[in-house]
């Protein structure tokens, strides 16, 4: 596979859902998906390595999954509508899960979200200087 970057690659935690991406996450997106059905869902909970050696995913992208990184399962090829199937497998809310994400505890991302979103200021292209 040919490796390109992104034309927003280069800008500080935003990670562009590209073809590469696509073709690299396939079978992780389709394990996520496999957790639509409920009985997937308590084969996974009674046993996640177990569950997760049945898939072809790379055993970066199962480490990613037991680690609960969701931020590496993007990196990885991982659709965050997708990974949503792990979030409510967990029992855990977008807003919780995603906070994970930031580093932020929920109530300061939920008040950092209410106020507009992140300062664009820091989070720029690289390449063009902030």
């Amino acid at each position: 596979m040919t490796s390109y970057t992104a034309e927003f690659d280069d800008i500080p935690g935003t990670r562009v859902f590209t073809a590469e991406r696509a073709k690299k996450g396939y079978e992780l997106n389709q394990f996520c998906m496999s957790l639509m059905k409920e009985a997937n869902r308590e084969r996974f909970k009674a046993g996640e390595r177990a569950y997760l050696d049945q898939t072809k995913m790379s055993e970066e992208q199962k480490q990613a999954v037991l680690d609960r990184d969701y931020n590496k399962m993007i990196d990885l090829g991982g659709q965050i509508y997708f990974l949503a199937k792990i979030f409510a497998t967990d029992g855990l809310s977008y807003l919780q899960a995603v906070s994970t994400m930031t580093g932020m505890n929920i109530d300061d991302y939920q008040q950092m979200m209410l106020h507009g979103g992140r300062s664009p200021q820091g989070w720029r292209s690289i390449k063009d200087g902030d």
